[in-house]
């Protein structure tokens, strides 16, 4: 073996080293950030509105707790901005290390909170601006996963390297849930008072964990190949915004099929079925960590099948499941049935999971290398204020004006479709070389 032989291999070798490291940096890192964000999700329903917000009407209450999960949403597209715009210029490692501390220091913070009983209106007030700290964080989170996953795979598995951060999703949904569900059964009526605050407590050991992890990992070869050639763009958000408005507007609507019919099977339907159904609170949180489940399954599978068959046949096939079972999942739910309620929340993580797990490659795949971080970072994360964060306020308001969990069901239909629409629209990347190319004016990169 010949000098330039050896270092092939040396290369090769330490490639396919990173490819597994980052896999497991993406699962674990996310996983971490989004146990954080989707745990605030699970106490909004369950005891957020008693302690934060006593004096209003169970009606008002809950409105007003997800109101503050909404909050969350509205600060991702911020981080993602944020976030964006270090990651294209300093690079993805760095500014994930940034945004896995910021998640983690706010959740903990959560955890040592006074209530409204010992602070008045100001413990709200607090809950609200840490809930805005967690949204920034998990909005530049995703982004760089995805894009130092995607960046150091080989193109035929770029769709399953990128499912590796989506699987973060069900994986923090699931400890989440479980978490929460075994407080309860430690503490029992203790929950409430002080039983709460046990979950987000455990966060910063789980960051300290995923942040040993995310220190392994090299820098992305195509972001180190570009800063070398300087070129770096000068202000990332401000071109991709000015270059690429279609694929951001396309990208984020491609999201409303899973977002909208995720937040609502995982975070109304818990406040839903204890006051509308009359399902014990545990139950339904146990029951929940089905969906987990499901898209743990799915996700991959579907990402992977991606990198064979093309992400927008996956996207009609999750869509269309979504679409058909919409409004046959409420009926099974209403029924208040064991049995049928486990097979409605089974089923319902199947379509949204199988448009998730090829969707990461997907948004990736529509921006160059010097705007990916920024570009699929606002497209992502600017669906959690149009979707995921209003699915369930708006769910609460059609439950309220009609009286019918029907009209729920539609709102998902409706949304899906769009979705559809919007990936026709759209570059299917899959088997395709990611795009390597930059804007010819200099005025673009860094000189």
């Amino acid at each position: 073996m010949n000098y330039q032989e050896k270092e092939n291999h040396i290369s090769e070798s330490n490639r396919k080293k990173q490819v597994k490291k980052a896999a497991i940096a993406s699962v674990v890192g996310t996983s971490i950030e989004w146990y954080d964000f989707f745990l605030y999700g699970t106490m909004a329903a369950l005891v957020f509105p008693q302690l934060f917000f006593p004096e209003s009407s169970s009606y008002i209450g809950t409105l007003q707790a997800f109101t503050t999960l909404f909050v969350g949403f509205l600060a991702r597209p911020i981080g993602a901005m944020i976030f964006g715009n270090y990651g294209d210029k300093i690079g993805r490692k760095a500014t994930l290390v940034i945004t896995l501390l910021l998640m983690g220091v706010s959740t903990t913070i959560i955890g040592l909170l006074p209530t409204y009983e010992s602070m008045g209106v100001f413990a709200s007030v607090l809950l609200v601006l840490l809930r805005f700290i967690q949204g920034i964080g998990v909005g530049g989170e995703w982004g760089g996963s995805v894009v130092l996953a995607i960046e150091w795979s080989s193109k035929k598995r770029r769709g399953l390297m990128g499912s590796m951060t989506q699987i973060g999703v069900p994986i923090g949904l699931l400890v989440s849930s479980a978490v929460v569900s075994l407080c309860i059964f430690l503490t029992g009526d203790n929950f409430v008072t002080w039983g709460w605050r046990i979950p987000f407590l455990i966060s910063i050991l789980l960051v300290i964990v995923a942040l040993y992890i995310r220190l392994g990992i090299e820098e992305s070869p195509q972001f180190t190949k570009m800063k070398k050639e300087n070129r770096v763009a000068k202000q990332p958000v401000l071109e991709v915004i000015k270059r690429h408005p279609k694929e951001i507007i396309l990208a984020a609507l491609s999201r409303l099929s899973d977002q909208v019919p995720f937040y609502i099977f995982t975070t109304f339907i818990i406040s839903y079925g204890v006051d509308h159904v009359n399902l014990d609170k545990q139950f339904l949180t146990n029951a929940v960590m089905l969906v987990s489940i499901a898209y743990l399954v799915f996700v991959p599978l579907s990402a992977h099948l991606s990198d064979k068959v093309g992400r927008k046949k996956m996207y009609l096939i999750g869509c269309m499941m979504s679409i058909l079972f919409a409004i046959p999942y409420f009926y099974l739910f209403n029924t208040g049935l064991t049995a049928l309620v486990i097979l409605a929340i089974a089923i319902s993580g199947i379509g949204p999971g199988i448009v998730y797990g090829p969707q990461a490659a997907l948004i990736a795949e529509n921006f160059p290398i010097h705007l990916r971080y920024s570009g699929a970072s606002i497209a992502y994360q600017l669906a959690s204020i149009i979707g995921g964060g209003v699915a369930p306020i708006i769910s609460l308001y059609l439950l309220h004006q009609y009286g019918s969990a029907i009209p729920i069901g539609i709102y998902i239909m409706a949304c899906c479709a769009i979705s559809l629409l919007a990936v026709a629209k759209l570059k299917d990347g899959s088997g395709q070389n990611l795009q390597e190319g930059v804007d010819n004016s200099t005025e673009n990169v860094t000189a």
